[in-house]
């Protein structure tokens, strides 16, 4: 596919649109916004961003995940379903601490299905392990973990309380 196309620097592009008119600029704006559905979704949620909205559907999923509603019976526990919500709402540009709200909740609801469920697969853990770290990365990259302290303190000891196989490694992410 490349071999077709052009790839266009960001400084190349800025000057195509420096040549466009006004005009010329809203109608491939406006094209854009009929063609590609993302370009919609970053409008849409840009003039009208009901994070609120967004962050309860989003929840409900992950939850789902672990404790589903209606004819499945049987857990799933995808840690695709959180992380397809995360990058979203990264390309959407949305509040960083309600993307580390979900990146948590992830987590603290898998520890609560855990608690219930004995689960003996190891990659499970591991998953768990590694959205911990991804976590702590963000929040500490957005300087906001001073505000998910006592989130992060709760997992790790949570891991501990059930005896987690790798609880070790959430003690040691959060000294890091």
């Amino acid at each position: 596919m490349n071999d077709y196309f052009y790839a266009m620097s960001k400084k190349d592009l800025k000057l195509y649109l420096r040549e466009l008119s006004k005009k010329q600029l809203e109608e491939q704006i406006t094209d854009l916004y009929t063609r590609f559905k993302e370009v919609k979704e970053f409008y849409d949620f840009a003039f009208n961003p009901k994070e609120n909205k967004l962050m309860e559907e989003c929840k409900m999923k992950i939850s789902n995940e672990y404790f589903p509603v209606g004819r499945r019976k049987k857990a799933k526990m995808r840690r695709s379903v959180a992380q397809k919500y995360i990058r979203h709402f990264n390309r959407l540009g949305v509040e960083p601490s309600l993307v580390a709200d979900i990146m948590f909740y992830h987590i603290e609801i898998a520890q609560t299905y855990s608690s219930e469920q004995h689960i003996k697969q190891e990659a499970f853990y591991k998953a768990m392990l590694k959205a911990f770290g991804d976590a702590i990365e963000y929040v500490d990259e957005q300087g906001i973990r001073k505000e998910f302290k006592s989130r992060i303190q709760q997992i790790a000891d949570e891991a501990k309380v059930q005896n987690w196989m790798n609880k070790l490694g959430f003690e040691s992410l959060i000294n890091r």
